[in-house]
């Protein structure tokens, strides 16, 4: 799959150097690191601080489960060669259950917080773009890309416009 979207970058990169050999302009590209831009400014930083904060009072909400199982897994390997077979099974069935809820539990605390990222992060994004897209086109900039895309292998640093983005970033807000 990566070698098929390192053929289609190529051959994109292809048709624009001959299809803008035609103009007088030289072809102008830019690279931006959205990930760098975005924690760069203050939006960036703030919606990043609540993510990180809503991450850790989910994980403080599921730690007491993952104690609780543990303290039952420890019970069970001292007790295991003392119980009755039923009992035994008792216990190895309740703690299945508990493998369960702290499962479900995860899944719907990790739906949560990608919601939250989408919801605080999405409206920088686009507002990111409009930016990229103003930059490339008051730039004279016939195409900029996004740092770790796939195809793109290397860049020379010099290409890297993600300063001028966040610096343009920050003037608009």
């Amino acid at each position: 799959m990566q070698v098929h979207n390192a053929f289609v970058i190529l051959g994109l990169a292809a048709l624009l150097v001959w299809g803008t050999g035609a103009s007088d302009q030289p072809v102008k590209i830019g690279i931006v690191d959205i990930d760098q831009a975005i924690s760069s400014t203050a939006e960036g930083k703030a919606a990043r601080e609540e993510l990180a904060r809503k991450q850790r009072e989910a994980e403080a909400e599921i730690q007491p489960l993952v104690d609780r199982y543990k303290e039952a897994e420890e019970d069970l390997k001292q007790k295991r060669f003392v119980l009755s077979d039923d009992a035994l099974f008792q216990k190895q069935l309740d703690m299945q259950e508990m493998r369960t809820q702290i499962e479900g539990k995860m899944k719907e605390l990790e739906s949560k917080l990608q919601l939250d990222s989408k919801r605080l992060e999405g409206p920088l994004n686009r507002k990111l773009g409009e930016v990229i897209e103003a930059t490339g086109k008051d730039g004279g900039f016939t195409m900029i890309l996004q740092r770790g895309a796939p195809g793109l292998l290397y860049t020379r640093e010099a290409l890297d416009v993600t300063d001028l983005i966040i610096e343009k970033y920050n003037q608009k807000s």
